[in-house]
Parts: C-alpha cells; sequence; structure tokens
C-alpha cells in the first residue's frame, strides 16, 4: 500500500511543528519570557498542528482504501483530542509547559498511521454502534491521558518541592511557580478521571453492544479480544476503585497519583497495546 504524497505532506509538516513546538516550549520555560505572553505564539503554532494532525488522522482512517482502524490511529487520535483538551485547558489554567511532554510524542503519533495501516472495517463503517464505540473509547482515553499528564505533573512539583536541587537550569521552577495550588491541581485531576471513568463504562457497554450486532452474543471473549477486556476491565476497576477512596478515604496525594499511573497503563495495555500484539508482533490483522 503506498502512501499518497498529500498525506506524506502534511503528516511530515505536522511532525515537524509538532518538533519546533516542543523546542520553543523549552527555550521558553529556560528563559526568563516564561509568561502567558511568551506562549502565545507557541499556542498558535499548536493550534495550526492540531488541525494538520486532525486532516492527516482523518486521511488516514477514511481516505486510504475505505474505513480503517488499528493501534496506530487509536494511537494518534488520543494524542490529537489529548493536545485539543490541553489547548483549550491553557487558556484557563497556566499548564502550556506541558506541550514540552505532548508535541514530541505527538510528532510520532501523527506519522504512525502511515507505516501500520491497521485492520480493513469497510464491512462494518456503516454500524452505528462501531462508530460510537470508537468515538466514546477515543475521548474516554484521550481525557484520562491529559489526567496522566496531569499527575505527572503533581508528581514532578511533589518531588521538586522536595529536591529543588534537582533542578539546575530553573526551568521546571519556571514551570512550577506558575502552575495553580496542588490542592487545585488535585482537584481538577480528579474532576478528570470522574468525567474519564465515565466515558469509559460507556465504552464498555457500546463495546458489548456493537460485540452483540456483529457477533450475536456480548462481550465475546476469545483469544482476539481476551486481552483487550481484561485490560479494559482493569482500567476501569482501578480508576473505579480511585474514585471510590477519594469519596469514602479522602484519598489523595501519592496515593491517588499511584492508582492513576497504574489505571492509565492498564488503559493503554487495553486497546492499544493488544492491538499492537496483533498487529506488529504476530503480524496479522484484527
Amino acid at each position: 500500500m503506498t502512501t499518497p504524497g498529500f498525506y506524506g505532506f502534511v503528516g511530515g509538516s505536522t511532525a515537524l511543528l509538532y518538533l519546533a513546538i516542543g523546542a520553543l516550549s523549552w527555550v521558553r520555560l529556560r528563559s526568563d519570557a516564561s509568561s502567558d505572553r511568551a506562549f502565545g505564539w507557541v499556542s498558535a503554532l499548536m493550534l495550526v498542528a492540531l488541525t494538520g494532525h486532525a486532516v492527516t488522522l482523518g486521511y488516514s482512517v477514511f481516505g486510504i482504501g475505505g474505513l480503517r482502524f488499528g493501534f496506530a490511529h487509536a494511537l494518534s487520535a488520543t494524542m490529537l483530542i489529548t493536545g485539543a483538551f490541553l489547548w483549550v485547558e491553557g487558556f484557563f489554567v497556566p499548564l502550556r509547559g506541558l506541550y514540552l511532554l505532548v508535541a514530541p510524542i505527538g510528532a510520532a503519533t501523527v506519522l504512525l498511521p502511515a507505516f501500520f495501516h491497521g485492520a480493513s472495517l469497510a464491512a462494518e463503517g456503516s454500524s452505528l454502534a462501531l462508530r460510537l464505540h470508537l468515538a466514546v473509547a477515543i475521548l474516554s482515553y484521550s481525557l484520562l491521558t491529559v489526567a496522566a499528564l496531569h499527575a505527572l505533573l503533581m508528581a514532578s512539583v511533589d518531588h521538586y518541592l522536595h529536591q529543588p536541587s534537582a533542578d539546575p537550569g530553573r526551568g521546571l521552577a519556571r514551570l512550577f511557580a506558575r502552575l495553580p495550588p496542588l490542592l487545585a491541581l488535585e482537584t481538577l485531576l480528579f474532576r478528570q478521571i470522574a468525567v474519564g471513568f465515565v466515558l469509559l463504562s460507556a465504552t464498555l457497554a457500546s463495546g458489548a453492544v456493537f460485540s452483540e450486532e456483529l457477533f450475536g452474543r456480548p462481550l465475546l471473549f476469545d483469544h482476539t479480544t481476551a486481552h483487550k477486556m481484561v485490560f479494559a476491565l482493569l482500567a476501569w476497576g482501578v480508576f473505579g476503585g480511585l474514585l471510590t477512596g477519594r469519596a469514602a478515604f479522602g484519598w489523595r496525594g501519592r496515593t491517588a497519583l499511584r492508582w492513576t499511573f497504574t489505571g492509565f497503563v492498564m488503559l493503554v495495555l487495553a486497546y492499544i497495546g493488544s492491538r499492537f500484539v496483533v498487529e506488529v508482533v504476530l503480524q496479522r490483522l484484527g
């Protein structure tokens, strides 16, 4: 399967723009001009990169031999929506320094579908259940990815407060100085996890509906779906347990961060990891 020149040009240009955003974010954080105004141009470039990413992803899903989807498309879509969430959130909470983490990953994921084409879903493409399932799944993955990034940021702040000498360049200090208090970040983290948990629950429910529509029985459990279902249910249990612990026992701090990271790992393994094994390691599709 060949990659059209348009796809290669837009995808390559977007990847380079992401890398430039990452580099500019690093320069801004290390300089004294680390105000919101200094990030204005970086934010504008991020919007252009997100637009290019959306065009590239849409072409790879719908423009190459009909509807196609696989682990590369899921990862690319997740990072696209994660970047979009952070871009919007940056207007309310000073978190644009996270572009330093998101932009390089976006540069890699925007190109992945060009090398890993996924499975053809042309026959199932008209299924409303499938479309809803994919949409809700990507939204839940993206929001919980944002939550994981927030948790990583909070863990970094906590580490810095205990060991400020670990930041010789003062770049992290400038970023952390512009952040809301840790308690405010923690409140935002749990809001994201709560919404992500609702969407993840909807993902599992819509998956059951789609499975019943396609195979005649819900939650088909065989060698092609077992890993995905097990890890998805584990992720659901971890995030549900975290929210329960927060409500019942007031969990916070490092306990909350550990549960968040564990749930995120389970979530990555649920679809992206299992599809990677099927499509790349086992060298077969869906």
